[in-house]
């Protein structure tokens, strides 16, 4: 049986903080006022929740980052992050200190590349050697392995991404080519020989002067 019909007067404030806070779960917040002495009925409860709904719409949570979220705003330049974006980032280091010293590390490592400041990377290394970050550990060991070519791809202006352009033009082609020929070959009297469309393909595209390209830096300037 439900209680008498008492307004929930003196238990607003207690009500509006607890709406405020996120829980707007009527039934649960008529238990909390009910252990603080309230003496009326639930409805009523019910009643002044769904006033207090109409009146002030509760705020929708806000989504939570994702880790490759996360990660693409580690390695993209602060200035290109939106306030939402640098806020919500502000905050996942503040809670992971170990993640935080692992974003300035990378910070760094975008400098030496944008500036082509190889000539520091064995100082780099001894800092993130010096940090408890395994994860840059490995990576650290895997430059150490041809530390010459590390130093220099963050120094020189040269870059293989023109021939990885070619490569990944080669595999489009060839990706193309499957199901489109339809050959027949002719009937031959000596050994038989087999067509190759996509190999004359691959030697046209090769042909024609060589290009040169700086490589692209992780942190892209404004």
């Amino acid at each position: 049986m439900d209680r008498p019909h008492q307004h929930p007067r003196p238990y607003k404030p207690h009500l509006h903080q607890r709406w405020a806070e996120g829980c707007t779960v009527a039934r649960r917040l008529f238990e909390e006022v009910r252990e603080r002495g309230y003496p009326g009925g639930e409805n009523v409860v019910k009643v002044y929740m769904a006033e207090l709904r109409a009146d002030f719409p509760p705020t929708p949570p806000h989504k939570a980052p994702s880790v490759r979220d996360e990660t693409s705003w580690l390695t993209r330049h602060p200035d290109r992050l939106t306030d939402d974006q640098a806020q919500q980032l502000k905050a996942t280091l503040a809670r992971c200190p170990a993640l935080d010293r692992t974003a300035q590390h990378i910070r760094v490592f975008a400098e030496l590349m944008n500036d082509r400041q190889g000539k520091h990377l064995d100082q780099w290394i001894t800092q993130v050697q010096a940090d408890d970050l395994p994860a840059l550990h490995t990576f650290v060991t895997g430059l150490g392995q041809d530390l010459d070519a590390a130093v220099a791809g963050l120094s020189l202006r040269y870059s293989s991404g023109a021939v990885e352009g070619q490569n990944n033009k080669i595999k489009m082609l060839k990706r193309q080519m499957f199901g489109r020929a339809n050959y027949r070959p002719t009937p031959q009297t000596g050994p038989p020989h087999r067509a190759r469309p996509f190999m004359i393909a691959v030697v046209v595209t090769l042909r024609g002067p060589g290009t040169e390209s700086d490589p692209e830096p992780l942190f892209a300037r404004r």
